[in-house]
């Protein structure tokens, strides 16, 4: 045997020459616990009040949901509320056909000032409104085939 029995079951050990206590079940216990408490404390802050945060803003936003309001579902479609049904659902136009929605999908409340893509009319102002944000197109001129058998 390397380590006697007695010498292990002491409650102090020997390191480099000097007497050092090992730490009892309290001082660990109450060590532990307060790393714990950390990790909790941490996870509300980065996790849970954010999350809560959000759900009490939508729950807002859904709560004063009027007609007229310009929303975006949670598939992705942009539309206008036409007419509230009930507590739960909501009739949505979609520009060229109307249909219900359950009030809880509805993602976001769109404000006047927002950049949303308006369906496509076919009015000039808008196609020179695309015809501006198009890149130009350059063109490169080939040489002839007379010119380019000249040079050779």
């Amino acid at each position: 045997m390397l380590v006697s029995p007695a010498y292990a079951t002491t409650a102090t050990t020997e390191v480099g020459g000097d007497v050092a206590a090992t730490p009892d079940m309290k001082d660990t216990f109450i060590t532990n616990m307060g790393l714990i408490a950390v990790m909790f404390v941490l996870f509300y802050v980065i996790l849970i009040r954010p999350q809560q945060k959000r759900m009490k803003d939508q729950r807002n936003m859904l709560d004063t949901l009027k007609k007229g309001d310009k929303i975006v579902t949670g598939g992705g479609l942009y539309g206008t509320v036409s007419k509230i049904i009930n507590d739960e659902q909501v009739e949505v136009d979609l520009g060229d056909i109307k249909v219900t929605a359950m009030r809880y999908t509805l993602q976001n409340r769109l404000d006047d000032s927002a950049n949303v893509h308006k369906p496509a009319n076919d009015t000039k102002a808008d196609a020179k409104e695309l015809k501006k944000a198009e890149p130009k197109k350059t063109t490169t001129k080939k040489p002839s085939a007379k010119k380019t058998a000249a040079k050779k």
